[in-house]
């Protein structure tokens, strides 16, 4: 039974939300605020976490860089501002998803299943394919430095690990499953979204700011990620 931790000061988002949950299944704990969630988001290791950003003590911008620091389980934000400033920032710390209030209940637990698919080991009985392709039973990619095993969510570059997010994880392996083939930002929200969820294309950009910064803090040479303006993006062919 997947967890989920729900972090709000709206006790009626709380109570409405996790009744929403539970009804489909997920096991839900509750906080009211981001200091007292912090501690636990860490120890009980959640399966995703839904932080609202304006709380008391602690917003959700500041629990979600702390969190990111020890953990790096999916997060949704919920926000009552329509701030493209607040969206960029939370996704440039690594949140998964943005959700704006008010929201239907179906809304955000459709999302909750899109983003819990995606982190989801991958099914070692799925039919096979051709080694390093999608729907290969090889789950293990690598090219010259980079080696990203999907059933254990892990990546690594020059033997070093490098913690992505979960959507992090799959633009990243779109495009190292095709070095030197450009994908569209179209293309790359495909691989990293349910069709259920919108995005546009400056949140694609922002993913790929962060793969960036991610991998040159292991390497400060790294330039695997090239950017084709007007088109999308390539992994280099080596």
């Amino acid at each position: 039974m997947p967890k989920i931790a729900l972090v709000d000061d709206d006790r009626n988002i709380l109570t409405s939300v996790s009744l929403a949950l539970e009804a489909e299944g997920y096991q839900v704990a509750t906080y009211t605020d981001g200091a007292s969630g912090l501690e636990s988001l860490i120890t009980d290791k959640p399966d995703l976490a839904i932080l609202d950003i304006k709380m008391p003590r602690m917003d959700g911008m500041e629990l979600l860089r702390r969190l990111r620091q020890k953990s790096d389980i999916p997060v949704i934000f919920l926000t009552s501002k329509d701030e493209e400033i607040d969206e960029l920032f939370g996704l440039k710390m690594g949140a998964d998803d943005f959700i704006t209030k008010p929201f239907s209940q179906r809304l955000l637990v459709e999302r909750v299943k899109a983003i819990l698919r995606r982190a989801a080991p991958r099914d070692p009985s799925a039919p096979a394919g051709a080694p390093g392709e999608a729907g290969s039973s090889k789950a293990l990619i690598e090219r010259g430095s980079l080696v990203m095993d999907e059933e254990r969510h892990t990546c690594t570059w020059k033997g070093q690990r490098v913690t992505l997010t979960v959507t992090e994880f799959l633009i990243l392996q779109s495009l190292a499953l095709r070095p030197g083939v450009v994908k569209s930002r179209n293309a790359l929200m495909d691989a990293a979204y349910d069709d259920q969820v919108y995005v546009d294309d400056r949140t694609i950009d922002s993913h790929i700011k962060r793969l960036r910064k991610k991998f040159k803090a292991t390497d400060d040479d790294f330039e695997m990620i090239e950017t084709l303006y007007g088109v999308g993006y390539r992994f280099k062919e080596q």
